[in-house]
Order: C-alpha cells, then structure tokens, then sequence
C-alpha cells in the first residue's frame, strides 16, 4: 500500500469522528442540562522500517528508519463545565449551581429499574405527589441519592395543591413545613461517569459517590454548555483538514496514474 494514500484515509476518518461529535453537540444547543464532547487523536506507533532481500550486509537487515502510517482514533472527552441559567419561573424547575448531579430512578422499557443522574432539573409533579422527570421518572430524595436506593421510601413527594418553596439544600417546603428534600450527588472522578444516553449518566465499576456542594436555584434551569459559535468555527476546521486529505489521494492518485501509464510505457 502507498504510505500517503493510508496516511490521508486516516485522517479522513478522523476528521469524519470529530464531525460526528461536534454535531451530536450541534443538535443539543437546546437540551436543558446537555454537556458537550471532544475528541482527541493520536498517530500511530512508529514502525521499524528494514530493507528485505539485502545481501549487502550478511548478518542483518539494513534499516531505512522509522515509519508513521497516519492518525488513530483517540478518546472522547465531556466538559461537564456548567451552562448558563435561564429563568422560567416555574416552581417544579431547578438548576445546580456547583459541581453535583440529580440522582433518578431510571425505568427501561422491559421495566427494569436502575439509578442514573442528569444535569437536568426540568420537573413535574403526578396527580400523586412524586417528582419527575419530563420522561416519567421518578427523582429521588437525599436518602435516595446518597445510597443509590429506589423504591418508594425514597422518592420525592409532595402535596400536588399546595405551593411549594425550594431551598438551596433542596429541601421542600408547603405552608413552612419542609416535607421532602431532593437529592444531590457528586463523583470523585467523573472518569467513571459514563453517558447512557436521554441526557443521563451511569456510574461505572469503581466509582465514588460523595456529598455535593452544589446549590439548587429554584425558578432556572441550566441550559447547554455548547457554543454555537465555536461549534461551528470547528466545523469549518474539520471541513478543510477533511479536503486536505481528500486532495492527497487524488494527487497520489495521480501520480500513481502517470506512473502506470506513462514511465511503465517507456
């Protein structure tokens, strides 16, 4: 295989990678809570480059040096950096100012459950009292949240007809009797946090949970930490770097094409 045709196909399929990602973020400028990915890449080890069927040297082959066949895939990374507020007055909608995520009991469509955690505090109430989210999932209380517990102890309930009033701390107060406390939860490492999917997390073998310093502001959610702007800054880098490659190949194609069928005639 020609050196430069790999070399630019890997980079084309990087640049293909990154495009996926940074449209993924695209699409969720608007998702209440959203933490926006990047991606990292590396070359390939160098290979050890030796001339075969070289009788010069008895003993050994002779080295040409050392060979870089292009880019490999990476990692992808999150920025769990927080978003900006916005305001919309509605009682049930909360925000976390600080590091810390909302623990829910999570229900899969064969029905079963498990504790996932969001950055999204788009809430409602069921004609029962329970906390949920906008997907029907219960939000749990601190109990809940600090021991990865479900079940109906450790749901949030409240009095569907009455006004309710969010602390800081998430506490729950009607007519100035606190009533219930909504759970926060923080991670040691968020390198054992890992995305499911519907904007929730799993925590993955190895994990640690620990309290969260995080403050609840009622009335706000938080929105994307995507920039659009800068998204698409990206997707205009990601473009040219893709063309670039692109115009490799056809230019060894080119060549390679003159060399069959011009030299290889003389």
């Amino acid at each position: 295989m020609v050196k430069g045709l790999y070399t630019a196909y890997t980079g084309m399929i990087e640049e293909m990678r990154r495009m996926d990602v940074m449209t993924n973020n695209l699409a969720n400028a608007d998702t209440t809570g959203f933490k926006k990915e990047g991606t990292v890449n590396q070359s390939f080890d160098a290979q050890l480059a030796l001339k075969i069927k070289d009788t010069s040297e008895m003993t050994q082959h002779r080295r040409l040096g050392d060979v870089n066949l292009g880019v490999k895939v990476g990692e992808t990374y999150r920025d769990y950096s927080q978003g900006s507020f916005y305001v919309t007055d509605n009682p049930y909608d909360v925000a976390l100012d600080g590091e810390g995520f909302f623990a829910i009991e999570f229900r899969s469509k064969n029905g079963e459950t498990s504790i996932k955690y969001t950055r999204d505090g788009a809430f409602t109430v069921d004609r029962n009292g329970y906390l949920m989210t906008k997907d029907g999932d219960y939000v749990l209380n601190a109990n809940g949240a600090a021991n990865a517990a479900g079940g109906q102890a450790n749901y949030v309930r409240v009095d569907p007809n009455r006004e309710i009033t969010i602390d800081s701390d998430g506490t729950i107060y009607q007519n100035n009797t606190a009533v219930a406390r909504i759970g926060i939860v923080d991670f040691a490492d968020y390198n054992y946090l890992e995305k499911y999917g519907e904007n929730l997390y799993d925590m993955v073998p190895g994990g640690q949970r620990q309290a969260s310093n995080a403050r609840i502001e009622q009335g706000c959610l938080e929105m994307s930490n995507v920039n659009i702007v800068s998204e698409m800054v990206n997707m205009i880098t990601i473009t040219r770097a893709y063309e670039a490659n692109q115009k490799i190949v056809t230019t060894i194609d080119e060549t390679l094409d003159k060399a069959v069928n011009s030299v290889g005639q003389v």
